[in-house]
């Protein structure tokens, strides 16, 4: 299974229990987890917390849609496997330190996303969000060729 690193994180993820939690949660929604070659399992058709299309607990990406979707994206890929390494380093600890830093980042940026250490580590673009200096370049385009 994939570089020495990924055997890491999906050992460490296996000790600390969040890849088995990310893996029930697939199944009692339903959804067939299927490993890659990196040890990240993709489990589709499951319904994320607060209306996440993508999310990933442990080892395990979870999203809405078809069982191909994340694989024929290999940035997001790369976000969503960032996020499996950032649960190896914490554990169970990283719910609440995530939601901590989306709160944080909520009251500085006005989003969830834009000022929170874990989606900035794992790559905001990579993981589809908007950032307000790209939100910036694309209102100029807009106004340059109007």
């Amino acid at each position: 299974m994939g570089t020495r690193r990924a055997r890491a994180r999906a050992a460490a993820n296996w000790a600390n229990g969040s890849t088995m939690l990310g893996l029930a949660f697939a199944i009692v929604q339903g959804a067939r987890p299927v490993r890659d070659a990196n040890g990240i399992w993709q489990a589709s058709g499951v319904r994320g917390p607060h209306g996440r299309r993508v999310f990933t607990v442990g080892n395990v990406v979870l999203h809405r849609h078809g069982a191909d979707y994340v694989r024929r994206r290999p940035g997001l890929l790369a976000h969503e496997t960032a996020h499996a390494t950032q649960w190896a380093w914490t554990g169970p600890a990283f719910v609440p330190l995530y939601l901590a830093e989306s709160l944080i980042s909520w009251a500085v940026t006005g989003d969830a996303a834009n000022g929170n250490a874990f989606e900035i580590g794992a790559g905001l673009e990579r993981g589809g969000y908007s950032t307000p200096a790209l939100r910036r370049r694309a209102r100029r385009r807009a106004r340059s060729a109007a």
